[in-house]
């Protein structure tokens, strides 16, 4: 065997190490719970590791029932700047799950693996 020549079998055996860690990583991403916040709280988004939206909560103390299209408005912004920090978050933890992973990979798939 020649120095550059590939090693199929250990190709083969860190693919399939690397495919486990991925399904591990994707599920652990899928179990997690992330929030986020605006308002000081009074909004607060939970999502799941994929940035999917599980759980939102209002506080009722931002209703004002005297100036409904304000009170409308207020809450909307808030629900969008908490969906916002629980997505930025959710992404922050697939990069932390997900980075050493293609790092694995030469940070580019397969083209970056000899003989490839």
């Amino acid at each position: 065997m020649n120095p550059g020549d590939v090693n199929l079998q250990q190709l083969l055996e860190q693919a399939q190490l690397m495919q486990q860690q991925l399904v591990s990583a994707q599920q652990e991403l899928n179990d997690a719970q992330i929030e986020g916040s605006a308002g000081g709280g009074l909004v607060t988004a939970v999502v799941n590791g994929s940035g999917e939206l599980l759980e939102l909560k209002i506080d009722p103390s931002v209703i004002d029932a005297g100036d409904a299209q304000d009170t409308a408005e207020t809450i909307a912004d808030l629900v969008i700047a908490a969906v916002r920090d629980a997505v930025r978050a959710a992404a922050d933890l697939q990069q932390e799950k997900l980075g050493p992973l293609a790092q694995g990979l030469g940070g580019g798939g397969l083209g970056q693996l000899p003989g490839f």
